[in-house]
């Protein structure tokens, strides 16, 4: 095969793509990845990762400020915020690293540049347009350079970029998307967030941490719209018992830019017009696809509300044409981009029963302070879809590890379907359940019922409990409520 031609060329190596390319390379397909700005992508740069650094020093900063609740004497606890952001930035560094790595062990070409689909088998790589948010990748030796690449086949993990609003200059200092909320100059005394999904309830959770003033703004009803409504209950009390300020059914009306504030005109759910005035403003409005300018018009490949069509094995209507992670529509999470590139890569690779990607199990995780994570139907549209329920909620307040760690704060609630036992859905909130969901996906993955749940043994003391005495309450057993 000559050195421009490939098994497998994908484009974008965020962790759909990086992990798509390895598994590729396990199957015997020589394959490359092209690459315009940094190994992992957003994830890894400007997401999942560096955030959860914020988190984690805001959550040990919360607890040394708390430490007397603990029966222990801290004085003069300051926060250096610089030092914060610093430590964030090289966790990403290390990933970064880490990922290049792991593709040069594996025998993964690396083509930095930027890719554009001229057939369903061909990419022309040329010079980098994009401003990088950070001085690029440094080009290893054995990168290869611009030009012309062939293909079988071509899986398209381009990711997805920050969404914003018509009338809002996202290009003025001070109005910040995730790039720039996670590598401020200063820390701001006020800032307002617009938008209360995972993206936006993060920041309020780790700026309001730090001694920032937050207001969050939603134009529906309630935070965290996606998750089942008590969670999303739960989760808007504790956030508001810190000092945060949480406007609802609002919506904006003008954004005005000043010398070194923003102010917020908004319309209040009683169509009463309000100002709020802010050293800088977050946009937290979701992300949309990085679909443009890969030739995917010129292909022929499908496309809709921003994202490429796709089939549960990541095929597009194109042959040899695949597509995974963001770009290939939501859930827009890094686990699904994952799993979605192993399915697509096994699929290319010929391999026998591979199963398509279930996007009806795929947990979603939010890591503010308390913490929610969730899985399958909430309980409005479990209602919806027309099952009879039997639900079980289980309080930490109730649990001796949750009481001993000092987070009686939280919540399991558990959704099955009365006439089979099926688990439906599974919703929490509390310390650490980004860590216990993987349980209940793993009982939906393999159709557990309650029966199966209930008589298995969970360890005593742990928060998990709270997940088996959730089931117990939907059937009427539960032994500590």
């Amino acid at each position: 095969m000559a050195d421009n031609a490939f098994d497998l060329i994908i484009i974008g190596s965020g962790p759909g793509g990086y992990v798509a390319a390895i598994r590729a390379a396990q199957l015997g397909l020589k394959t490359a990845i092209v690459e315009r700005e940094h190994l992992g992508g957003i994830c890894l740069n400007w997401g999942c990762i560096p955030t959860k650094a914020l988190l984690r020093s805001s959550e040990i900063y919360h607890y040394i400020k708390d430490a007397a609740s603990y029966g222990l004497s801290v004085s003069d606890v300051k926060a250096d915020f610089f030092a914060i952001i610093d430590r964030s930035r090289k966790v990403s560094g290390k990933l970064n690293a880490g990922v290049g790595g792991l593709l040069k062990k594996n025998g993964v070409h690396i083509i930095w540049g930027e890719a554009q689909i001229t057939s369903p088998n061909e990419i022309q790589v040329s010079a980098i347009q994009k401003k990088p948010v950070e001085p690029q990748n440094p080009v290893p030796r054995s990168a290869l350079g611009y030009g012309h690449y062939f293909a079988k086949n071509i899986i398209v993990a381009s990711g997805a970029r920050p969404r914003f609003l018509p009338g809002i200059n996202p290009d003025n200092p001070l109005i910040w998307t995730y790039f720039d909320s996670m590598k401020p100059e200063a820390l701001p005394g006020s800032i307002a967030i617009i938008g209360s999904g995972a993206i936006g309830i993060e920041f309020a959770s780790f700026y309001s941490s730090m001694g920032t003033l937050v207001t969050v703004v939603e134009v529906l009803d309630r935070i965290l719209p996606a998750e089942d409504e008590d969670i999303s209950l739960i989760v808007r009390k504790q956030l508001e018992a810190r000092g945060l300020e949480i406007m609802t059914g609002v919506s904006v009306d003008a954004v005005r830019e000043g010398t070194n504030d923003v102010t917020l005109e908004v319309i209040a759910g009683d169509g009463k017009p309000r100002k709020i005035v802010v050293d800088r403003l977050i946009l937290a409005i979701g992300v949309v696809g990085n679909i443009e300018n890969l030739g995917l018009e010129a292909c022929g490949v499908e496309t809709a509300n921003g994202c490429i069509v796709v089939d549960g094995y990541g095929r597009t209507n194109i042959p040899c044409v695949h597509a995974i992670g963001d770009v290939a529509g939501p859930p827009m999470l890094a686990h699904k981009a994952e799993h979605e590139g192993i399915v697509c890569v096994e699929k290319i690779a010929g391999l026998q029963n591979v199963k398509p990607l279930n996007k009806d199990i795929i947990p979603g995780c939010i890591y503010c302070s308390p913490q929610v994570a969730s899985v399958g139907l909430n309980e409005k549209k479990a209602r919806d879809a027309g099952y009879e329920l039997k639900i079980g909620k289980f309080p930490f307040f109730a649990n001796g590890k949750a009481i001993a760690l000092g987070e009686q704060d939280g919540l399991v609630k558990t959704i099955f379907d009365a006439s089979s036992g099926q688990l439906l859905g599974a919703h929490m909130v509390g310390a650490e359940v980004t860590e216990l969901i993987q349980g209940f996906v793993i009982a939906m993955n393999l159709e557990t019922t309650e029966q199966e749940l209930m008589h298995s043994v969970f360890p005593h003391p742990t928060l998990s409990e709270t997940m088996h005495e959730s089931v117990m309450d939907a059937y009427g057993r539960v032994i500590h409520k």
